[in-house]
């Protein structure tokens, strides 16, 4: 259990950095971009789209590790390949959770903290995304 809180705890971490990493870079040079203003929102929007899907990997790679380490698998429709770790991770992410897949060992606690983490971020990403919007949408050019 302690492992399983620890693993947590550093995927957690990770992520957030990760996130904060994207949002800031994207924060330092989209305003300045030689495109469209309704192109600079699409960037946005695709950048974090590209932090979301990093933050799915991350935690499917941990979750094809502990597996693989025998402290935790998946069960349900699963051939045990990397792609139902991605699948399941994406799922339990999300919070969308659909029951196809589900998870034992230590794949539990840390699915269930994924799914926190998961939610703070798509909230932050789309609090991000209203605030470049509120700050480009008066430099639309007038019809």
């Amino acid at each position: 259990m302690f492992a399983a809180m620890a693993i947590s705890a550093f995927l957690v971490t990770v992520n957030i950095l990760v996130h904060y990493e994207v949002l800031r870079l994207m924060s330092a040079y989209v305003p300045s971009l030689p495109i469209a203003v309704r192109l600079k929102v699409l960037v946005v929007v695709l950048g974090c789209f590209v932090a979301h899907t990093i933050e799915v990997w991350l935690y499917a790679g941990a979750f094809f590790v502990i597996y693989k380490a025998g402290f935790g698998s998946l069960q349900g429709q699963v051939e045990e390949h990397f792609a139902d770790f991605l699948y399941f991770s994406a799922t339990s992410y999300s919070t969308m959770g659909i029951g196809d897949v589900y998870p034992a060992g230590a794949l539990r606690l840390i699915s269930g903290i994924e799914g926190i983490n998961g939610l703070f971020l798509i909230a932050w990403s789309t609090s991000f995304t209203y605030f470049v919007m509120d700050r480009l949408w008066p430099l639309h050019p007038e019809a």
